[in-house]
């Protein structure tokens, strides 16, 4: 499932019913979001970028509603996959779904502020979604007393300002029938000197690539939120349980190519190739919450961190 394929195909290559299928998702995903809580806590990032991804979720339901007009009704109100994610470790923080709203911003802020270390304020990047500048000024603001600027009068009113150590900037994308003709970039909150130094230590400038990068993996490998498909969940719920899926397979089972280490010791491999120079590591492990890749069997996978996991749950 976590290569794009959706539950019926998944049913059709294991020869099973689709329902058997259907009811393996609803309890692994059960386990797996206990066993990402576990791990995404206290993580001391000094990158995040956010970004949120149309989604499209079924609205044909035993032939109450004809095709066009599901579709209407999808435009009018439709889902978006919100992602938060480390680009440095290329760790997925956070995934969560519902509106293009300020209220969702707000959730996704929020639960990024739960997974982060107490005093860990890190370099926020975005689009241009205004939503999320008043979410971090929610979540990362404190109460500021103006001074006084005369001798008599009132005194003026404190102010919720952004925190001096928050940095926030954002990629402004200018379309033209749908093509991208012009991109800007836009501090709001700290300076411009500041961002620059956290990013000149990777040799990055600002932009949301990494971010962007990852909603293009999600496209191809949860099923849901592929464009042109037939595999639409029916409802938030079912996009949810696969989303749990994918998040655990990024950030702990796929190792990814930019991320490998080089071996003091190069190995030698059984066959008669060449030596192993590399070591695979998954964000997880480049983000220091492990030091082992998890299996691809989710079995074997619960069967090693459930010792783990036994007090949290």
């Amino acid at each position: 499932m976590v290569q794009g394929l959706g539950i019926r195909a998944t049913a059709r290559v294991f020869e099973v019913d689709p329902n058997t299928v259907l009811s393996w998702l609803v309890e692994a995903a059960e386990q797996l979001r206990a066993f990402s809580a576990y791990f995404l806590c206290d993580l001391h990032l000094e990158q995040l970028q956010l970004d949120e991804l149309y989604a499209v979720l079924s609205a044909v339901k035993a032939g109450d509603l004809s095709e066009d007009e599901a579709i209407r009704r999808l435009e009018r109100s439709p889902y978006w996959v919100w992602t938060a994610m480390d680009p440095t470790s290329k760790l997925l923080v956070v995934v969560d779904v519902g509106g293009r709203t300020l209220a969702m911003a707000q959730r996704v802020v929020h639960q990024v502020t739960r997974v982060l270390a107490p005093g860990c304020v890190p370099l926020f990047l975005t689009d241009g979604l205004k939503d999320y500048g008043t979410a971090l000024l929610t979540h990362f603001g404190s109460w500021i007393h103006p001074e006084r600027r005369q001798a008599k009068g009132p005194r003026p009113k404190p102010r919720w300002m952004p925190l001096p150590e928050l940095p926030y900037a954002q990629v402004v994308k200018s379309y033209r029938r749908r093509r991208i003709v012009g991109v800007t970039h836009r501090v709001v909150f700290g300076t411009q000197l500041a961002i620059e130094q956290v990013l000149a230590r990777y040799g990055w400038t600002i932009n949301t690539a990494f971010i962007e990068r990852l909603n293009l993996d999600i496209r191809q490998c949860v099923s849901a939120v592929g464009r042109q498909v037939n595999t639409l969940c029916q409802g938030e719920t079912g996009l949810r349980d696969q989303l749990a899926l994918f998040q655990v397979y990024h950030n702990f089972v796929l190792p990814h190519a930019s991320l490998r280490q080089p071996l003091l010791i190069p190995e030698v491999t059984s066959g008669r190739g060449s030596v192993k120079g590399w070591r695979p590591c998954t964000p997880a492990m480049t983000a220091g919450l492990t030091d082992w890749i998890c299996s691809h069997d989710t079995g074997h996978m619960w069967e090693e961190i459930s010792p783990r996991l036994s007090h949290h749950l």
